[in-house]
C-alpha cells in the first residue's frame, strides 16, 4: 500500500490506535472513537460535516426511536408475558441460551434485527435476574442470533437489501427472497451450535458496572392478591413468586389463618395477604407482577388517581413528628400523601406486621408516592434523605396488549414496505406516548446515549477511511494478491469484507466491496454471484468487535463486556461462517 496518500495513512493509523485502546478497555468506547474523529477532523482529513454526519443519519435516529417503542413494551409489563409464556424457566445456562436464541433466529429473517434486539433486551435482563444468571451469558448470544438469522432472507438485514438494489441497478438481475437461505441457513445452524457448545466457556461471567452499587437493605413487604387479577387460582410457582432473586415468601395470611411454610404448589386465593422479605431491588421486581397490590392500599388505591406513582426511599429524621408512633395510628398516608409499603432498620428487615411497626430515627421507609413527593420533602425536617428508585413506576398491565399491537404495526408496515423503517419507528414511538404505554420520562431514560454516540463516532471513522482512499487501497491490494484464482478471490472477498465491517458500517462496506468484486470477477472471467454472496455474508459476519454491528453495541455495556470478549467468542465464529461460505457457495452458485 505504498501508493497511499498522507490522509489515508493517517486515517489507517488512527483507526489502529483506536482499536488498540478498545482492546485494552480502560477508556469508554464512545470516548475512544470520538477522540479518533477529533484527531482526523483537526488534521483536515474530515470536514465538520463529515465528522458529525452521524447525528443526522437515518439509522441512528431509527435506533433511538426503537428504544422508545421497546420502553413501551417494558412499561406495560409486556416483557413479563414474554418471560412467562415463551422463555419460562430453564434449568441450565445452555437451556436459557437455547430458549432465547431459537425464537430470535426465527424472527430476525423477517424483522429488522435492531427492533428485535431492542425489544428483547429488557426482557432478557429481567429473565437473567430471575434465573440468577449473569446477563453476559445471554446478551451476546442474543445479538449473534439476530445477526445469524438475518442472513437467511434478503430482507433480514439492511445490507442484504442494499446489495440486492445494487445487483438490479448494475446487472438487471436480483436474488429472490429466500435464495440466500442456501448459505444463510447452514451458517445459522452452525453458529447456533457453536455458541451453545463453546459459549459457556468463552463467554465471561460478569455483571454490569451498575451492579457494584446494588442496594443491600432488606425489607418486609405485605401484598394482597387482587381478587380481579390473573393470579387467583395459580400456584406460587406459576405466579413466578419463586423466581425473583433476593426475595423470600415468609407466609400467607388467609381468612385469619397463617400458612408459614408455603410450598411451590400452594394455590393463591383472592384477598390472600402475602408477606415477603427481600432486598430493595427484589421489592421493585415484585411490584411489577400483575395481580399483586400493596396491603396498605385497600381503602385508597393510588393507582386510581396517580398512574405515574413510583417507589421512594426516605430515612426518618430524629425530629420527625411520627417517631415512636405506629404506622397504623400515625395516619402517614394522610399527612404525607404517600403509602409506606416496607420498613428497614439498620439495614435489616423489620419482622413485625407493617401496621404495628413503631417508627424510629434512621428507619428507612419504602414509600409509594407521586414523583412530586421527592421535591416536596427532599429538604423537609421529617426526613434525612429522600431518593427515588429507578425502574419503579407502576406497570400498566392493562395496556400490554396495546403496546404489542403497536410494535406489530411497526414491524409489518416496515417489513412489507408500506413505510420506511424511520417513518414506522417515528409513528410507533408517538403511538406509545399517545396511548400512555410509555411516559415521557421513561422514553428519555430508555434511550442509550452511549450506544448512539458510539455508532455516530464509528460513522466518522468509516467516512475517513472511505474519503481518504485507505479502504479502497486495502481492498484492491488483497484482490491483487488473489489474482485470477476463483477460490482465492472468493475467500478474499469474504475475508476483506468481514475485516472492513469491523472498522466501517456494514452497509458502507457492502457498497464499496460490491463494485470491487464485480471488477475482480470480470477480470478473472468468472461469475460475479459467488463473490457477491461472499460480500453479503462477510458484511453480516460482524461478531469480532462491538462496533461491527448495531446489536453488538446495544448489548456491550448492559452485559458488562470488554472489547476482548467479542474477539474471544466472535473471531472463531467469523472464521467458521467464512469456512462454510467459501465451501458451500460454489456448490449453489458455480464460478
Amino acid at each position: 500500500m505504498a501508493h497511499l496518500s498522507g490522509d489515508a495513512w493517517l486515517s489507517f493509523s488512527v483507526v489502529l490506535v483506536c482499536f488498540g485502546l478498545l482492546i485494552i478497555g480502560r477508556i469508554s468506547t464512545e470516548l475512544v472513537l470520538f477522540g479518533g474523529v477529533v484527531v482526523l477532523m483537526t488534521a483536515g482529513v474530515l470536514t465538520p460535516e463529515q465528522a458529525l454526519a452521524g447525528f443526522a443519519n437515518e439509522g441512528v435516529i431509527t435506533i433511538g426511536l426503537l428504544y422508545v417503542v421497546a420502553a413501551g413494551i417494558k412499561e406495560t409489563g409486556g416483557m413479563d408475558l414474554l418471560i412467562r409464556y415463551l422463555l419460562r424457566r430453564p434449568r441450565t445456562v445452555a437451556g436459557a441460551q437455547v430458549r432465547l436464541m431459537l425464537p430470535v433466529m426465527l424472527m430476525s429473517p423477517f424483522l429488522n434485527n435492531t427492533p428485535v434486539v431492542a425489544t428483547l433486551l429488557p426482557a432478557t435482563l429481567r429473565w437473567a435476574k430471575r434465573l440468577r444468571i449473569s446477563p453476559s451469558k445471554l446478551l451476546m448470544p442474543l445479538s449473534y442470533a439476530a445477526i445469524l438469522g438475518g442472513t437467511c432472507t434478503m430482507i433480514g438485514t439492511s445490507t442484504n437489501l442494499v446489495i440486492n438494489g445494487l445487483l438490479i441497478r448494475e446487472t438487471g438481475s436480483s436474488l429472490h427472497l429466500f435464495e440466500i437461505a442456501w448459505i444463510g441457513l447452514p451458517c445459522t445452524v452452525a453458529g447456533f451450535f457453536y455458541i451453545l457448545l463453546l459459549g459457556r466457556r468463552l463467554l465471561p461471567d460478569r455483571v454490569p458496572a451498575s451492579a457494584a452499587f446494588k442496594n443491600p437493605r432488606e425489607y418486609t413487604v405485605e401484598l394482597l392478591v387482587d381478587g380481579q387479577g390473573p393470579l387467583v387460582g395459580q400456584t406460587i410457582e406459576q405466579a413466578g413468586l419463586r423466581d425473583v432473586e433476593g426475595l423470600f415468601l415468609i407466609e400467607i395470611a388467609r381468612a385469619g389463618a397463617i400458612i408459614p411454610a408455603v410450598g411451590h404448589h400452594e394455590r393463591l386465593r383472592a384477598e390472600d395477604r402475602l408477606v415477603f422479605a427481600g432486598v430493595v431491588d427484589a421489592v421493585v421486581e415484585l411490584r411489577r407482577i400483575n395481580g399483586l397490590i400493596p396491603a396498605t392500599d385497600r381503602k385508597f388505591n393510588l393507582a386510581d388517581t396517580y398512574p405515574e406513582r413510583c417507589l421512594v426511599e426516605a430515612v426518618v429524621a430524629p425530629r420527625c413528628a411520627l417517631v415512636n408512633e405506629t404506622l397504623a395510628s400515625s395516619r402517614f398516608r394522610t399527612q404525607y400523601g404517600a403509602s409506606v409499603i416496607a420498613v428497614s432498620r439498620n439495614g435489616h428487615r423489620v419482622n413485625d406486621h407493617l401496621g404495628d411497626i413503631r417508627l424510629q430515627p434512621a428507619d428507612t421507609l419504602l414509600l409509594e408516592s407521586r414523583p412530586a413527593f421527592i421535591e416536596r420533602h427532599r429538604n423537609a425536617r421529617d426526613f434525612l434523605l429522600v431518593s427515588s428508585l429507578s425502574d419503579s413506576t407502576r406497570v400498566r398491565h392493562e395496556l400490554a396488549g396495546v403496546s404489542w399491537l403497536i410494535l406489530l404495526a411497526v414491524v409489518i408496515s416496515a417489513g412489507i414496505g408500506w413505510l420506511s423503517m424511520l417513518n414506522a419507528a417515528m409513528l410507533g414511538a408517538a403511538a406509545m406516548l399517545i396511548t400512555r404505554c410509555c411516559s415521557l420520562d421513561a422514553a428519555r431514560q430508555s434511550i442509550d446515549v452511549q450506544v448512539l454516540l458510539t455508532i455516530i463516532a464509528a460513522f466518522g471513522l468509516g467516512e475517513a477511511l472511505n474519503t481518504s482512499g485507505a479502504a479502497q487501497a486495502m481492498a484492491l491490494q488483497l484482490m491483487q494478491f488473489a489474482g485470477n484464482n476463483a477460490w482465492l478471490l472468493l475467500a478474499s472477498s469474504y475475508l476483506l469484507t468481514a475485516l472492513l465491517t469491523a472498522l466501517i458500517t456494514n452497509s458502507a462496506v457492502a457498497v464499496m466491496m460490491f463494485s470491487i468484486v464485480l471488477l475482480a470477477a470480470q477480470d478473472a472471467g468468472i461469475s460475479y454471484l459467488p463473490l457477491v454472496i461472499a460480500v453479503i455474508m462477510g458484511a453480516s459476519a460482524s461478531f469480532a468487535t462491538p462496533i461491527g454491528y448495531q446489536t453488538n453495541l446495544m448489548v456491550y455495556g448492559l452485559g458488562g463486556y470488554r472489547f476482548s470478549d467479542y474477539l474471544r467468542l466472535g473471531l472463531p465464529l467469523t472464521i467458521l461462517i467464512g469456512a462454510i461460505t467459501v465451501g458451500v457457495t460454489p456448490l449453489i452458485w458455480p464460478f
